[in-house]
């Protein structure tokens, strides 16, 4: 077998393919400060060749080498499935570093979207889309903060929360945002104009409870006062 130039890192514990420098093209090249320098993480040599592939030849794009692949802005991790290897590369990732993680996986078992979440992956796209224009507007969108998730997952994540709300959070009286039920309903009223003795009687808690309700939002999320927690409650859309 003949040598090649050092691989791109692979946690996965296989040896990658090599990188190449991205080849000139009729495109005139972005600046430096411009490119997303991207490592990548594949589970076999044919994953990571083809990512790379792509890639490579993009100018949007830095492919980084080995040592220097835990300060890339983004870690795109190539896998066929979500086995427990794969796991613990993407909590390394979400622990050791401040890259940006997307997940390109052909299936997910049980439970592989609630690994997805703990892991802080901030993008999933399905090996059978991975084209080259698609992955380099994950790469962009992962650089720019923002987040992707195909259809079917989305619908998934958004059946979670909601089983989430209903079987653990309702009959605990909490809720996803950082307000009780409780708290949001008052902080409703206090908007709507009504006073201590009001709230107390549209809600049957007595007074002192409204008070000590309304002192306990204002004094966790520093607030100054009633108007300012209402304020800040309906700015970051909580009631």
């Amino acid at each position: 077998m003949t040598s090649s130039p050092a691989p791109l890192p692979d946690t996965l514990g296989r040896q990658q393919a090599s990188p190449a420098r991205a080849v000139e093209t009729r495109v005139a090249p972005l600046q430096a400060k411009e490119r997303v320098s991207v490592a990548v993480y594949a589970e076999d040599r044919i994953l990571h060749t083809g990512v790379v592939h792509q890639l490579r030849q993009r100018p949007e794009v830095e492919l980084l080498d080995e040592s220097d692949a835990d300060s890339a802005q983004v870690s795109l991790v190539v896998t066929d499935t979500l086995d427990e290897q794969t796991v613990q590369l993407l909590r390394r990732l979400q622990r050791d570093t401040g890259t940006r993680v997307g997940l390109i996986v052909s299936r997910f078992g049980a439970g592989a979207l609630q690994s997805v979440i703990d892991c802080g992956v901030a993008a999933v796209l399905w090996r059978a889309e991975a084209e080259q224009d698609r992955l380099v507007r994950l790469v962009t969108a992962l650089a720019s903060g923002e987040g992707f998730l195909p259809g079917d997952l989305l619908g998934q994540l958004l059946e979670h929360v909601g089983s989430m709300q209903r079987l653990v959070l309702d009959p605990r009286g909490l809720a996803l945002s950082t307000l009780t039920t409780r708290e949001a309903d008052m902080l409703r009223l206090v908007a709507e104009g009504l006073d201590t003795a009001e709230i107390a009687q549209r809600t049957s808690y007595s007074e002192r409870t409204v008070k000590n309700v309304l002192r306990e939002v204002t004094v966790r999320l520093q607030l100054r006062n009633r108007a300012h927690a209402v304020g800040f409650a309906m700015r970051h859309g909580l009631i």
